[in-house]
């Protein structure tokens, strides 16, 4: 969806529970942090952003979201005053994609837009409302027969310098369907990690070329290897989606689906 929509986020009321939360898979958890709220499996509408959050009118905008009704589940950390925010984002994420998971969105900073509607409009949690540049959210899609699962990891330092990560898990009551990332996304986990991957993705699907395409693109200057069973189908897409023939090459990693590398 290009153009910005107006959008309505509904969130369960806040409970806080002595007890760990009973979650349907593994989540990662900071380590010595102290549990602040907790939200036991509800099934509701939810709504996540994919696009940076603005206020136009009095109305939450964003580009483009992903809107479905199922199980929620959530718990929200303080971290320990040795642990930055970043910190825990970047070992909570690093986790769930071991696990097998792909980003949807992932924003960092004020690319996310403003943090107090990520707290209150979002997430419904007064805690996590601290400064724009002190914020990074992602959304990342689980892999295989967990394919209707998503998590959402969001982290904030507060003015008092206090650090929070909060993590949620929805579980969709009906198929998702085909969601792609966002191109920044795919370009900027690339860039960080130095590598992406699809292991559902066998042979090559025009949508997913053009994205892919799209998303190197975005630096002309990076170079890949690909591997998987069709890494010579999916180079020839890529290549016919627009990315150059020399930016590209078959490498030989093992694994599922598709492998991209960043040749350095």
């Amino acid at each position: 969806m290009s153009a910005p929509v107006a959008i309505r986020f509904a969130f369960a009321a806040c409970l806080v529970f002595a007890s760990p939360v009973s979650w349907g898979s593994s989540l990662p958890v900071p380590v010595d942090a102290k549990v602040v709220d907790q939200r036991p499996a509800v099934e509701q509408e939810r709504v996540y952003p994919m696009g940076p959050l603005r206020k136009i009118s009095g109305r939450l905008r964003v580009e483009n979201k992903v809107e479905s009704r199922g199980q929620v589940s959530s718990v929200t950390y303080e971290l320990p005053v040795e642990r930055t925010a970043r910190e825990a984002f970047t070992s909570a994420r690093e986790t769930l994609q071991r696990e097998g998971g792909y980003p949807l969105f992932w924003c960092q900073g004020r690319d996310c837009g403003e943090a107090s509607l990520w707290a209150n409009d979002v997430f419904g949690n007064a805690r996590l409302n601290g400064g724009d540049e002190q914020q990074a959210f992602i959304l990342l899609r689980r892999s295989a027969q967990q394919a209707d699962t998503l998590v959402a990891l969001y982290s904030v330092t507060r003015g008092n310098r206090r650090a929070y990560l909060h993590v949620e898990e929805f579980v969709a009551g009906s198929p998702l369907g085909v969601l792609l990332p966002t191109a920044a996304t795919v370009l900027r986990e690339l860039r960080d990690t130095g590598k992406l991957d699809y292991p559902d993705l066998a042979a090559p699907q025009d949508t997913w070329a053009d994205l892919l395409a799209r998303s190197l693109n975005l630096d002309s200057t990076l170079r890949a290897s690909l591997s998987g069973p069709q890494a010579e189908a999916w180079r020839e897409a890529l290549v016919k989606a627009g990315v150059r023939n020399g930016r590209l090459e078959v490498g030989s990693a093992p694994g599922e689906g598709l492998h991209l590398e960043l040749i350095r």
